[in-house]
């Protein structure tokens, strides 16, 4: 059952809360073991207790009395935040992110966390605290990330819906490989922590993840919401509302491989050909666009501001000699990079930034909707560190294979992934549908329409028990 589904039958009585969590521990218990994806399990006699309350309560919120785990990069009060570092294993969370306690108040039961790369870094889950996310459709394989614990609990049917974080496609590439919805909201929509910097650093959101786009809708309303001790916010009509709705006939751009720029293993463009092919059945006008902006220059700003970005968050453990060498090494790489750029630096990738977010505008006045894969590779080997080549071009840096999501992650636009299909080895792929900021609702609508044609989460499960 989807989470809308559950909810709705907890509230007509047709199902308690503490049925769902006895069905929701036993299904952990017979598959997480094979994929290690919900970490810090709390104790089962604790939640027991809490879905018998729920039972008893009155109902809070959409989500009464549904379990949920929390991406491990986010406080939940009372459950260890590791963020994938041996530095913060086993720091306990004094209260909550903010979007996990607008989940608590909608009645959301908090079983634990998802795993997560250290620090969310790389688009690979795995960590020393807690070892790798395996994907559930071949567990020699990763799941991806940084969202990667999330999509792969979610396809395993051990949660109906999640939270993810997306900096450089981390709702979107594990959404991809695990078979199920995965969005990266309008940047703004969701509020971050009203802490540090609220400024600078604009290339990271929160975003649901769920197996049905009308539940992801849900779950986007539910994190979303001005918080008025931060600036730069944006607040956007609900979503679920508007899903009754169909998104109309649309014109659809499909960028490939963006003249060139962007290499894909071998299936990935016949994969996402047969579905725009699909989208043209349902009554979209499809059309190939040629490469927009130069892709170089879209990298060059985007891996300045991003390590920009890091820098800013870990270089007081960098700093600290006792700390730095519980980093690995795409961290460091990271924190040296942003700590050697001098202002100008910083200020000419933001103009480059500037320069594609004009350009873009421009583009969604002559289509509605931009479409991208999801990712330039099948999931490759779980020991594998990250792809240091595709079809024979070398990959200069741990993340350039995910170049495919820089031109939404650069400009924050809304980017909801919705799964393509399975390639020839059985590993699913996943297609970007890109809108212009604010779009939201309409690719919601437009997922939904696909959903109903396709349901891949529903009709292709992994098979693990």
């Amino acid at each position: 059952m989807g989470a809308l589904a559950q909810s709705e039958a907890i509230a007509n009585g047709s199902l308690t809360a503490v049925a769902l969590m006895e069905a929701t521990l036993a299904r952990i218990d017979a598959v997480n073991g094979k994929v290690n994806a919900i970490v810090s399990l709390r104790e089962r006699e604790a939640l027991m207790a809490e879905a018998r309350a729920a039972d008893a309560a009155p109902r809070t919120g959409w989500l009464h009395g549904i379990p949920m785990a929390i991406k491990d990069l986010a406080d939940a009060e009372g459950l260890p935040t590791s963020r994938g570092s041996p530095l913060f294993a086993g720091n306990i969370a004094a209260q909550d992110s903010l979007f996990v306690s607008k989940l608590r108040a909608a009645g959301a039961i908090i079983i634990g966390k998802t795993n997560t790369p250290e620090f969310g870094l790389g688009s690979h889950t795995f960590n020393p605290v807690h070892g790798a996310t395996c994907n559930p459709y071949d567990v020699t394989k990763s799941a991806g990330g940084s969202s990667g614990g999330a999509a792969a609990a979610l396809a395993c049917g051990m949660v109906s819906v999640a939270d993810g974080s997306d900096m450089m496609g981390s709702l979107r590439n594990p959404a991809g490989w695990n078979n199920v919805y995965g969005m990266r909201p309008s940047w703004g929509t969701v509020p971050g922590e009203p802490e540090g910097d609220m400024f600078l650093h604009t290339l990271s959101t929160s975003g649901p993840m769920a197996c049905n786009p009308r539940d992801l809708a849900a779950l986007l309303d539910t994190m979303t919401g001005l918080d008025l001790r931060q600036p730069l916010g944006t607040n956007l009509a609900k979503a679920l509302p508007q899903m009754d709705r169909g998104p109309g006939a649309l014109k659809i751009g499909w960028l490939g491989d963006w003249g060139g720029a962007f290499p894909y293993q071998d299936g990935i463009a016949e994969l996402s050909a047969a579905a725009l092919g699909q989208f043209g059945d349902l009554g979209h006008t499809v059309a190939d666009m040629d490469a927009p902006f130069e892709a170089q220059a879209l990298w060059d700003s985007w891996i300045t501001l991003r390590s920009f970005a890091v820098a800013g968050g870990l270089a007081a453990i960098y700093d600290n000699p006792a700390e730095r060498g519980f980093l690995k090494d795409a961290a460091q790489w990271e924190i040296t990079r942003g700590q050697a750029l001098s202002a100008t630096d910083v200020h000419r990738a933001s103009v480059v930034r500037s320069e594609w977010y004009r350009t873009a505008a421009a583009l969604f006045d002559r289509v509605d909707v931009l479409v991208l894969p999801s990712a330039q590779v099948w999931p490759f080997p779980i020991e594998e560190l990250y792809p240091t080549e595709i079809t024979g071009q070398t990959m200069d840096t741990y993340h350039r294979w995910m170049q495919v999501v820089v031109p939404a992650s650069l400009i924050g636009l809304p980017v909801v992934n919705v799964p393509a299909g399975f390639g020839a080895l059985g590993l699913p792929g996943g297609l970007q549908l890109i809108g212009r900021h604010g779009s939201d609702a309409k690719l919601l609508q437009l997922a939904q329409q696909w959903h109903a044609l396709t349901a891949w989460p529903q009709c292709c499960p992994p098979k693990l028990a």
